[in-house]
């Protein structure tokens, strides 16, 4: 990944933190500064990715084995690199992914109980080890992160929109373990991985975001000016 020219940012944490749409605001400030964005997300992010997180987040998988779990997230996520995180990298672009392998890391590999190591060979193995220039952590309340997840899911359900509400029909206690998976993964990769307390407002969590992106990945201070 030596030949990389583009920048690899990823959003991290707990469904119903706020991640997707920082990520989405990031990438408007970004653009308006005339950085090239690709936003994407995980599982999906492709046509067969996208079929896959159907199957992964439906109520109605309820009795998938945790490995199997896993092996469909890395199913998604070798695709998803091959056909729209590389190639856009390769092409200079900032890539900015709602979810990672710190995901499964926190979710199967802590919330499932399988442990890092299984997740971190499926990462080299499959794909190839790349890591994230920046991952922001937004590091939330699990109570209250869950409970605006389950919200928002349940107004989708209703407004005909797909169920993805499999992983937060689970017990607090799951959430808890994936919350502290995700700050002993923070702990292990601190000049990778930057904990930003989301407990704030959503104005007052963007503008920290901007200020962590512009510093940790060198943007010319003009358009750093243009941002805030």
């Amino acid at each position: 990944m030596a030949s990389r020219r583009g920048s690899f940012i990823t959003f991290e944490g707990l469904d119903g933190c706020g991640k997707s749409t920082q990520l989405e605001r990031l990438a408007g400030k970004l653009r308006e500064t005339g950085v090239s964005v690709t936003s994407t997300r995980e599982p999906g992010g492709t046509a067969t990715g996208n079929k896959i997180r159907e199957l992964l987040l439906d109520t109605r998988t309820g009795n998938l084995d945790p490995r199997a779990e896993l092996a469909l997230m890395f199913a998604s996520r070798a695709q998803h690199l091959s056909e729209i995180i590389l190639p856009a990298l390769a092409a200079g672009e900032t890539v900015l992914c709602d979810r990672f392998t710190d995901s499964s890391e926190a979710y199967q590999g802590g919330g499932r109980k399988l442990g890092s190591l299984p997740v971190l060979e499926l990462h080299r193995v499959l794909c190839g080890g790349i890591k994230p220039d920046l991952t922001i952590l937004m590091d939330s309340d699990v109570a209250a992160s869950v409970q605006r997840a389950r919200r928002r899911n349940k107004a989708q359900i209703s407004s005909d929109s797909a169920d993805e509400n499999r992983f937060e029909s689970e017990n607090r206690t799951f959430f808890t373990r994936v919350h502290t998976a995700y700050l002993e993964i923070a702990k292990r990769e601190p000049e990778r991985v930057f904990v930003l307390d989301a407990r704030g407002t959503p104005d007052q969590t963007h503008a920290n975001i901007i200020d962590i992106v512009f510093k940790k990945l060198r943007l010319a201070p003009s358009k750093a000016q243009n941002v805030s």
